[in-house]
């Protein structure tokens, strides 16, 4: 299988699960880039441009959602977590309406627009909302099950999806499931808790450590919020380590989610590996993932440098 994007993998998700009226989808003016336009082709009648309006658009899908509708509202991540946060809170949230804000383009691998569009703290603002439920799929086939399962869940849901395309990580028998981490790889001697393209980084870096005597073990959290609290546990237990990666700051995203867990069910040591306290650069996605420190070998660097 070649790389697939997890912005193109909601786009065919939309067009397959959306032949319920119910189901309206708005999009910022940027429904080439969101893939929305593969929705739109099918049911072009239940599609609209709201413009570049992201604020407004999120009061309109409450409006929408207020009646009964499955809104899904579509920007890249910087306008949809940030520029539109208050609406998302206090007109969304609040009230616990049916909207689905499935965010494209986020972390630093949207590349040459550089720091104003390199959304890195969209996991943090999103879990720290009441009612929200946080997704960051990996790869097309887990963005295919989770947008299925975001419309059938009834409320918020913060979808976080990229622009690079990514390696298939999981198989067609795969069962997603909200809120429960899956065992990618095992392993005894640390755990990875990867989300996002992160996770085949890790598999990768699983690799590296492996030819070292390192048997890692690798997780893949898709459900920031609620997180799968029994799993995390359970490798603090058995794996000693614990290792997060992700392309987000490490402030407030899944390093931080995964510690409030560690630190009041089972203490244990924790490396956070992520962006440390900085913006982005342009450039292109490779050389931003090695200048940040997230390459596979870079990983498992900090990985034989955590263990000793």
């Amino acid at each position: 299988m070649g790389k697939v994007a997890t912005r193109e993998a909601y786009g065919s998700a939309l067009a397959q699960y959306g032949a319920d009226e119910r189901v309206i989808v708005l999009d910022a003016d940027l429904s080439k880039s969101t893939k929305t336009d593969t929705f739109k082709k099918v049911y072009p009648e239940r599609h609209f441009n709201m413009g570049i309006a992201e604020a407004d658009m999120m009061c309109i899908a409450a409006g929408l959602a207020s009646t009964g509708k499955i809104v899904f509202a579509s920007t890249f991540a910087i306008f949809a977590a940030e520029r539109a946060c208050e609406q998302i809170r206090n007109s969304i949230c609040y009230p616990k309406l049916n909207v689905k804000i499935c965010a494209t383009h986020a972390g630093l691998t949207v590349g040459e627009d550089g720091a104003s569009h390199q959304c890195i703290e969209d996991l943090a603002i999103m879990r720290a909302l009441p009612n929200m439920t946080v997704i960051s799929p990996c790869d097309e086939i887990e963005t295919n099950l989770a947008i299925k399962a975001a419309m059938e869940l009834d409320g918020p849901v913060y979808v976080r999806l990229g622009r690079l395309g990514v390696e298939a990580v999981h198989g067609e028998d795969f069962k997603f499931e909200l809120g429960k981490g899956v065992v990618v790889k095992e392993g005894t001697d640390l755990t990875l808790v990867a989300t996002g393209l992160m996770v085949q980084e890790s598999l990768k870096a699983a690799a590296i450590l492996a030819d070292k005597g390192i048997n890692a073990r690798v997780v893949d959290i898709h459900t920031i919020k609620p997180i799968d609290k029994d799993l995390l546990v359970k490798c603090a237990k058995e794996t000693g380590l614990i290792v997060t990666v992700e392309e987000h700051n490490i402030a407030g995203g899944l390093g931080g989610a995964v510690c409030e867990v560690l630190a009041e069910n089972y203490p244990c040591k924790v490396k956070m590996i992520g962006v440390e306290e900085k913006f982005g650069k342009s450039g292109v996605p490779a050389a931003l993932l090695e200048k940040y420190g997230l390459t596979a070998q870079q990983i498992a660097d900090k990985v034989i440098a955590a263990k000793n």
